[in-house]
């Protein structure tokens, strides 16, 4: 991009992932504050999405919001082609978008059970 990046707390950004992951209908939203336990980023949001296609879609969607309104692109993305598990790196922030199935298997909020968790209620960012 040729325009400089905002900036923007952790926290607030973790909030416009969550916003935007719900516009696409993202399901199960969780954000884990990892400050204090991961020395490479400080906050993990953790979403569902019911199909492969829709997990992209939620990739999609953070990824133009986050674009549009930050002037932020991802450091790095990973799993996008099979969009089983979709790992966006906003480096305060990493993002995790999972098929149902994928996000039972892999069990990430317990990996980091001591994080505080907060689970984000759909219609309270809908709202």
């Amino acid at each position: 991009m040729t325009s400089t990046p905002e900036s923007i707390e952790p926290q607030a950004l973790a909030q416009a992932i969550v916003e935007a992951a719900a516009d696409k209908k993202a399901i199960d939203l969780v954000v884990l504050d990892v400050r204090g336990i991961l020395g490479y980023t400080d906050f993990f949001v953790i979403c569902t999405g019911n199909t492969e296609r829709q997990v992209k879609a939620i990739h999609d969607g953070i990824h133009e919001e986050l674009k549009k309104e930050h002037k932020l692109l991802p450091r790095r993305v990973e799993g996008l082609p099979e969009a089983r598990w979709v790992l966006m790196d906003y480096l305060d922030v990493v993002v995790h978008s999972l098929t149902r199935e994928a996000r039972e298997f892999y069990r990430l909020e317990h990996l980091w059970g001591e994080a505080p968790r907060h689970e984000i209620p759909v219609e309270a960012v809908s709202s």
